[in-house]
């Protein structure tokens, strides 16, 4: 069950997955409408009969829309409120729907959070960004130690530049900042990083596979886990 505020997007990958041979069902949804999200596990359940993995992916580095990422001191409402309530409360939302549904079913269940390096470390420029995904770090760590008893794991997986529209749009307003006062919206100071251990961005199949495994059984031992997939941002 596949669902995205882009429609068009999320029909056109249900579309390739068909074509593959696999299954799968496209919904728009946004996340952060509590009905959206109640709809989407209600829908997963009427197609599928239950839920066992949810993926909690939505997020913005921009604010969704025309704000963009600005250190606070010159930051836009849009900017701050927005990214906060699609990293952070459309992910408590989603996560708050789906343990209901895995509490119900009464057979565990398994929720991967995506995260992000600058939810483990800062990052200049993006306040609102990494004051999200710290909080979606604690939020799987805590809802990790309040469901163990009821055999639901929950884990982040935490990756630094990777190839996403996300990341195309957050670049293009960063370079359009520059263009127009030198230091604007630079998100690299000196004596900051530019690229991890493995120079360069990740793919989404490299990131898709990290997540794979964290929800998957291979991982039963695994909850509460921050897990770093960023060609080594963060190993120095």
């Amino acid at each position: 069950m596949l669902a995205d505020v882009d429609e068009n997007g999320v029909r056109a990958l249900a579309e390739a997955i068909i074509a593959e041979g696999g299954t799968a069902r496209a919904t728009r949804a946004d996340i952060t409408s509590i009905a959206d999200v109640q709809r989407i596990v209600d829908d997963t359940v009427a197609v599928y009969g239950r839920l066992d993995v949810a993926i909690n992916n939505a997020g913005v580095m921009d604010g969704g829309g025309t704000d963009t990422p600005a250190p606070l001191h010159s930051a836009t409402d849009g900017y701050l409120r927005r990214t906060i309530e699609v990293n952070l409360f459309g992910t408590m939302y989603a996560c708050r729907a789906q343990i209901r549904r895995f509490i119900e079913q009464a057979e565990g269940g398994s929720i991967v959070n995506v995260g992000s390096v600058t939810g483990l470390v800062g990052n200049p420029g993006t306040p609102a960004y990494v004051a999200s995904k710290h909080a979606v770090n604690g939020l799987t760590r805590a809802l990790a130690i309040d469901y163990a008893q009821h055999g639901i794991r929950v884990n982040s997986v935490n990756m630094a530049t990777t190839e996403t529209p996300m990341f195309a749009r957050a670049v293009d307003a960063v370079l359009a900042k520059r263009a127009g006062a030198p230091d604007a919206g630079n998100m690299v100071r000196a004596g900051g990083k530019s690229a991890g251990l493995i120079p360069r961005n990740a793919t989404p199949w490299e990131q898709a596979a990290a997540i794979l495994f964290v929800a998957s059984s291979e991982a039963s031992d695994m909850t509460g886990s921050l897990v770093v997939s960023d060609g080594g941002w963060t190993a120095f």
